[in-house]
This record gives C-alpha cells, structure tokens and sequence, in this order.
C-alpha cells in the first residue's frame, strides 16, 4: 500500500485498499474504517462489503459498538468472541450475529498524537487475532493516516481536521456515484464499486474524480458499466 503513496495518490482508494488489505492478509472476513470529523463525530469512509457497510452504519446510528468505543478511550478493544459480548453491546452484538459475525477486532487510527479514527476487523468466526496480524493491521493503518493528512509533521489540529473532512466528502462523492451505476446497471453496491473502480485504475484517473463525473452526468455510467464487462470485471 506504501507504493500508492510515491505519485499522486487518491485518499479514498488507499482507505478502501486498507480495508481490501486486511481482509486479504489477516485471519478475519470483513473490515470497515470509521472517520472522525472536526467534531469528532464518526462517519464510515471505506468497508470491504456491503454486509460490512450495514453492520457499521447501524454501530453508528445505535451509538454503540467496539469501533465507537476505540475511538473515545483509544485503545485496542478485542473480542474473540462476540456472544461474550452482549451486555457491553445489546444492539450491536444482535445486528453483528445476524450478519453472521462472530469476533471483532477494533485498532485506533492515530497520528501525532491524535486519534483520527478507528479499524474494526470482522471474523466469521470466534477467535483472537495473533499479535502478527494485529501489527500488521496497526502497520497498515499508520499508512493510511499518513496518507490522509498528506505531511508526516502536521501537528496541528485544524490541518488534521481540514484532510479529514476532505476525505469525507471524497467518500460521499463515491458513495453517490456508487449508486447511481447500482440502480442504473441493476447492480449489487460491491459490484458497482468494483465497476467505479477499475475503470479510474485503468484509465488513469482519481477514483474521487471519477465518482465526481459520474455524480455530475459528464461521465456516462454506460461507458463504466461497459468498460468493467470487456474488462471482465462484469459477466
């Protein structure tokens, strides 16, 4: 992922390769990344799936949750094992069963001494992370942090916060996008994503500007859509 940071780089698509990068390389099924912005109100800025997508919103909407509690207290909350779980979280142990979650990892997002957000990392299945996966995932974080904030020396709170707000509001561009090629190519959002995507990859092109000429109809969906199927990205 640090090689995505020598050129010109995109902060959207380096969060959502963090959380591509944790389900790929550590012992857990899905991941999500919650935001702060200058208010320090947490918002989702990149998830590994749908199923992942939802089960963060609720956390957020409930105000309850592992992800919710790393960020305030900023330390690591490890649950092998959800059902251990429920009276810590009643609503959010509940939803993350029914999405068939069954352990949760959350790690702090921290930069200079700032807590920017927090990782939270899905198992299907009950058991702990080793200390290898949970260094490489904090590893993997500080990337991103550094990627957001764009200077390893900023110190300064109102800068932290400015980068913050701007991948935000990247994120929310993508969003939009994402869901006019879902509903316009009858397409699941994981898959619509992957059409986004590729074709800002192949072509050269930020994934946040791509997203911002699809939201503002100078970018067709069809020609994405078309682009992802040649690419076999599509059936």
């Amino acid at each position: 992922m640090s090689n995505e940071l020598v050129d010109d780089y995109d902060v959207v698509d380096v969060l959502a390769q963090l959380t591509d990068y944790c389900a790929e390389l550590l012992d857990i099924s899905a991941a999500g990344l919650l935001l702060a912005d200058g208010r320090g109100v947490l918002h989702l800025a990149a998830s590994t799936s749908d199923r992942m997508h939802h089960l963060e919103m609720f956390q957020l909407q409930r105000d309850e949750g592992p992800c919710l509690d790393c960020f305030h207290d900023g330390q690591r909350v490890l649950v092998p094992d959800l059902a251990e779980a429920e009276e810590r979280w009643p609503q959010f142990s509940a939803a993350a069963g029914r999405a068939g979650f069954r352990s949760v990892h959350a790690l702090p997002m921290r930069l200079t001494g700032n807590v920017l957000g927090a990782l939270g990392l899905f198992g299907d299945q009950p058991g702990a992370l080793d200390a290898d996966d949970l260094a490489l995932a904090q590893a993997l974080l500080h990337v991103a942090s550094v990627a957001i904030v764009n200077d390893r020396s900023a110190t300064d709170r109102a800068t932290v916060n400015s980068q913050l707000q701007k991948a935000l509001t990247s994120r929310i561009t993508v969003e939009q996008a994402k869901g006019v090629i879902a509903y316009a190519g009858d397409l699941s959002m994981d898959d619509a994503f992957a059409v986004l995507r590729r074709y800002a990859r192949d072509h050269g092109i930020k994934l946040s500007v791509t997203a911002s000429r699809v939201v503002d109809r100078d970018l067709k969906y069809e020609l994405l859509i078309q682009h992802a199927r040649a690419a076999a990205v599509l059936p």
